[in-house]
């Protein structure tokens, strides 16, 4: 897989161009003077709590969005979706993904476009990790020799790149459904055996363990963020998770992409992915809770099963109220529904260094669409 060809085509040479890696100097000179000839930017809004980073307010809110790879960044935008890696060499390599340009009714329908979107993200995104993590070993001093033969599952993947693009989507779709819906279930369903069968019939009784499900739900996620965020490995790819965020808070801001402008920003944003998954877990114990409200008392492989029914319901309400946020962030019960997504994103998100940031520029500069009005949110 180390060609880098599959669905993907590269971006102009000038684009690849102006993202090769350059001498920390020339960098931060060339930054400079970019900012020096750049008009000069809204001042900033005072921030009352002392240490904290002062953040240009936002001048646009963008449609457009990220995901954080193996030393790279992938970037979707309205027209263009493009992923830029930091390759072993210390050059930054650009690739234009090539997305299919037919959109059916659907993908604009609200509570149904929501579960589309993700699962095109979803093979989309693990496409990209995929291969970022082969460029990302290209140019290294241990790279594998020319001629040295490779595995079957290497030449399968490397032949029929698509199917194993969505078969690890289909892999990872299971895994968190296991992991975060039928998991804390099962637990609820062993603890009921010990409990008598005349207060399982109970309907407040069945609200309490949808309820107590839910916040088992909440704590299994929260225990993975926390072991995820102390893999080493893992904490870098969440510093491009931040460098990601970063990077779209200057262009919301309307200020030059620089590495300086970058690093000012704020690593957390209030339409990130890690927010719509709290809004899953969140909005799961309502459901969950009113259908076993109505439904009662049922066999363990019945509440299974309706768990697995609800889903695809639970991520397009959990998608529309995230479009909902996003678009009304000043109001104060919208900024008080995305705080607690928000607070997920310190474990999610680390601050990033220049080169990190580098690479996010990259990408973030593939996408953006020629008319400025193209991306409004």
């Amino acid at each position: 897989m180390s060609e880098n060809k599959g669905n993907m085509v590269p971006v102009d040479p000038d684009m690849i161009e102006e993202t090769t890696i350059e001498p920390a100097a020339q960098v931060k000179e060339s930054a400079i003077a970019e900012e020096q000839s750049a008009p000069s930017p809204a001042p900033a809004k005072a921030s009352k709590k002392k240490g904290k980073k002062s953040c240009p307010v936002p001048v646009k809110k963008t449609t457009i969005g990220g995901q954080a790879l193996i030393e790279g960044v992938m970037m979707v935008g309205p027209s263009r979706t493009a992923m830029a890696v930091r390759k072993g060499d210390g050059t930054i390599y650009v690739e234009e993904i090539k997305q299919s340009e037919k959109t059916s009714y659907f993908d604009k329908v609200p509570f149904i476009r929501g579960c589309i979107r993700f699962y095109k993200m979803l093979v989309t995104g693990t496409g990209a990790l995929m291969k970022a993590a082969d460029i990302s070993e290209e140019g290294k001093p241990d790279e594998k020799k020319e001629g040295e033969k490779k595995s079957r599952l290497d030449e399968f993947a490397e032949r029929h790149f698509n199917v194993m693009m969505t078969i690890s989507a289909i892999v990872g779709i299971l895994l968190s459904v296991g992991l975060f819906i039928l998991a804390p279930r099962l637990l609820v369903e062993i603890a009921l055996k010990f409990v008598p069968e005349y207060l399982r019939e109970l309907t407040w009784f069945n609200a309490l363990t949808s309820v107590v499900e839910g916040l088992l739900r909440l704590i299994i996620f929260l225990l993975y963020l926390v072991f995820a965020s102390k893999l080493k490995d893992i904490k870098r790819v969440w510093r491009y998770h931040g460098a990601e965020h970063k990077t779209i808070a200057c262009y919301e801001a309307g200020l030059p992409l620089t590495v300086e402008n970058v690093l000012k920003q704020t690593r957390f944003h209030p339409r990130c992915g890690t927010s719509f998954m709290f809004n899953v877990l969140a909005i799961s114990i309502i459901i969950y809770t009113v259908i076993g409200i109505f439904t009662g008392a049922q066999p363990a492989w019945v509440n299974v099963a309706i768990r697995l029914v609800a889903i695809p319901v639970i991520c397009s309400i959990s998608y529309e109220i995230l479009r909902f946020v996003g678009r009304h962030d000043r109001n104060w019960f919208c900024r008080l529904l995305s705080k607690p997504g928000l607070w997920l994103q310190k474990f999610t998100t680390q601050e990033p260094d220049g080169p990190i940031v580098e690479v996010a520029i990259a990408s973030m500069q593939a996408v953006i669409p020629e008319n400025k009005e193209d991306d409004n949110w």
